[in-house]
């Protein structure tokens, strides 16, 4: 016979604090949420976890700091949800081109590829490492070995260069 596991039952003294710290719990959550809506959200929450785990509060321990402690870290969790799903989630702009010809995509990305080629080396490798690799202008003058200005310039020619190679071809914001 299986025991099933009951949630902590509040005790009166516990609600009526709870209650009196409503008002404060509230502006913390204010405080790290910074929108209303949110806050609310946020205070719900972390009242829900403060009444499945009532039963691991210490009498000897101070109610508010602890319930403090589970705002911030469900704020915590919030914030690294919204940071996952960030990562996770296309930007908008990103579904402009959902529909197209995939093969007007690689003529365009030929197009790019056949124009980079006629680039002087050194901007190549510049347009390469930051703009195509993503790196940093520091990391790419550090791969370089040039300072930073040299990479500055590299780039800027670079961009200049392709955009008159490209002209008129659609879809490369020239």
């Amino acid at each position: 016979m299986m025991s099933s596991a009951k949630p902590s039952a509040i005790d009166a003294e516990m609600a009526d604090a709870l209650c009196e710290l409503l008002p404060r719990l509230r502006r913390f959550a204010r405080t790290l949420a910074r929108h209303p809506a949110d806050a609310d959200d946020l205070l719900q929450l972390a009242l829900e976890r403060v009444l499945a785990r009532s039963g691991q509060w210490r009498r000897d321990t101070r109610l508010d700091a602890w319930v403090f402690g589970i705002i911030r870290n469900a704020w915590i969790d919030e914030v690294r949800a919204r940071q996952r799903g960030q990562k996770i989630f296309a930007p908008e702009e990103h579904g402009a081109h959902v529909g197209e010809s995939p093969i007007e995509g690689r003529e365009l990305a030929m197009t790019v590829q056949a124009a980079m080629q006629q680039l002087p080396e050194e901007q190549r490798m510049a347009i390469a490492l930051v703009l195509i690799e993503g790196l940093s202008y520091r990391e790419a003058a550090e791969t370089l070995e040039v300072p930073i200005g040299t990479l500055t310039s590299r780039l800027a020619r670079g961009r200049e260069a392709l955009q008159a190679l490209l002209g008129g071809v659609e879809g490369t914001g020239a």
